[in-house]
């Protein structure tokens, strides 16, 4: 039985396909888009989510002064006030991804797509050759959540962390290293 499989025009690509296909990365939420100080605070003040992010950014004022700045789009405020609005609406904007779970961590991997590792090169996932199998269990994974859970996980880090974290630490380095010089791929994780 076939599982989740992600696709690309490069082995970090289908990488990717593969884990946003599982899992939430952080992302923006597409309705925080005011960018006065007055519409992020009114938007802000009528969630619980907006009230954490203001108390969370620092925000000591009384519900008095609440109620003053927001009757009032003009009112003049400390510009140290409008930088902690600022950055109370940019956290609450910002969803959190979710850490990898272990099915991704220990799964098998059956790469499919142009292969390289010394003077061997071939297309795996054909006929002619097996997919390139992984067992992801004897992968070091650190680097690769560090950058998923930062939002900083490219094509290329994911490729270069996955070749050097999970494929060298199952399968070993190879004649002369691991290249992935096709130009599409698939992942499938089982």
């Amino acid at each position: 039985m076939a599982g989740p499989t992600g696709c690309g025009n490069s082995l970090g690509a289908a990488l990717g396909d593969l884990l946003r296909s599982q899992v939430t990365p952080r992302h923006r939420l597409s309705t925080y888009t005011a960018r006065h100080w007055h519409a992020q605070l009114s938007q802000l003040t009528g969630t619980r989510r907006g009230h954490q992010a203001l108390e969370d950014a620092g925000l000591g004022v009384t519900t008095q002064t609440l109620i003053n700045w927001l009757s009032d789009p003009e009112y003049n405020i400390r510009r140290s006030y409008r930088d902690i609005i600022h950055t109370a609406y940019e956290n609450a904007a910002i969803v959190p991804a979710d850490p990898l779970p272990d099915h991704i961590k220990q799964g098998q991997y059956e790469i499919s797509g142009t292969v390289r590792t010394g003077d061997d090169e071939r297309d795996r996932g054909t006929r002619d050759a097996a997919p390139l199998r992984i067992d992801g269990r004897y992968g070091r994974w650190d680097d690769i959540e560090r950058s998923w859970v930062a939002g900083e996980l490219t094509d290329d880090e994911f490729e270069d962390h996955f070749i050097d974290d999970v494929i060298v630490e199952d399968i070993g380095e190879g004649t002369d290293g691991w290249e992935f010089p096709g130009a599409l791929y698939s992942v499938e994780l089982r």
